[in-house]
């Protein structure tokens, strides 16, 4: 495992210096001048030259490049071109609200999506497993906006039990936070548990007929041990995979679960970014976005080491 893990590791670091190659590259290919958006209406040719020295925009590219990846690795990602704040600071700002909102909406789909594709699987060509795929189904097939929508609707203006819209950091009220996260946790996590019951459930078909599950039941285990132990943790590799991806995604930003519920994370300061040509937090974002993702399949690799056991040979 050891082996395995330096392994993994040395391919990160040249990965993540391609990741950082395509992100400033791909960033200069969109419309606009930053010099002259900041610079107002007036755009005097000093002021215009003045940031554009302060921001190296005169420089070639490759040139600007260096700069910013030497500030990267200091832990430097640069000032928003905005509003002139570092963003590591943005997005440390940003951060815990995206993370507070992936991991409630993960558990969520985890719980539903884990539990819903067992049952699908050992009472297979029952009503359960009917209701099952017509319940993933219903979660692949609602758009996050209209299901964010009608539970505002029915929750806040109806019964008036959620607030409408809004954060409150559980650091300030514990119970205030998790009933503004609640409903956009919901919705997220209903798409990602349709998705994880449909593998769920292919998996542990496969498993089920498996010899090693037979011969578990032959020797007269209890079905649920059966199941649990023997099935379940054999069938959970693609299931480790998927949930890790889609931790990744939700991390990266639910941008229209959070403009609906007014959630101040990752999804809005990206688009407010994209929109105000604020490269530099641009690509900050990308950059975290891109790392979280090869941290999240490195972990999902590890992972596989602790439910697999005929892997740690």
């Amino acid at each position: 495992m050891f082996s395995y893990l330096v392994q993994r590791l040395g391919t990160i670091i040249p990965t993540l210096f391609f990741v950082s190659i395509l992100i400033f590259s791909l960033q200069q290919l969109l419309p606009g001048d930053a010099a002259l958006i900041l610079a107002g209406e007036d755009r005097d040719p000093n002021v215009v030259a003045y940031l554009r020295a302060k921001f190296h925009l005169d420089e070639p590219l490759p040139v600007r490049y260096l700069y910013w990846i030497g500030g990267v690795l200091q832990g430097d990602l640069g000032d928003s071109l905005r509003i002139q704040q570092p963003v590591l600071d943005l997005i440390l700002q940003k951060l815990p609200v995206t993370v507070q909102l992936a991991s409630m909406a993960m558990v969520i789909a985890l719980v539903i999506g884990i539990s819903a594709g067992i049952v699908s699987a050992v009472l297979k060509d029952s009503v359960w497993d009917y209701a099952a795929n017509v319940v993933a189904l219903w979660g692949l097939s609602t758009p996050n906006f209209w299901l964010g929508i009608m539970l505002i609707l029915l929750f806040s203006v109806s019964l008036g039990w959620l607030p409408a819209s809004g954060y409150v950091s559980p650091f300030e009220d514990l119970k205030a936070s998790l009933a503004s996260m609640i409903m956009p946790a919901f919705v997220l996590g209903n798409a990602i548990a349709a998705v994880l019951m449909r593998h769920t459930r292919s998996a542990m078909l496969q498993v089920l007929n498996a010899d090693y599950v037979r011969t578990a039941r032959a020797k007269g285990l209890v079905e649920r041990i059966v199941v649990l132990k023997h099935a379940l943790r054999n069938a959970l590799i693609p299931i480790i995979t998927l949930g890790a991806l889609e931790f990744g995604t939700l991390l990266s930003g639910a941008v229209l679960t959070e403009q609906v519920f007014t959630i101040p994370g990752f999804g809005k300061l990206i688009v407010d970014a994209v929109f105000n040509r604020d490269y530099a937090v641009v690509q900050g974002v990308v950059l975290v976005t891109a790392t979280t993702y090869i941290t999240l399949n490195l972990l999902a690799d590890l992972a596989y080491f602790l439910v697999n056991p005929r892997l740690r040979g």
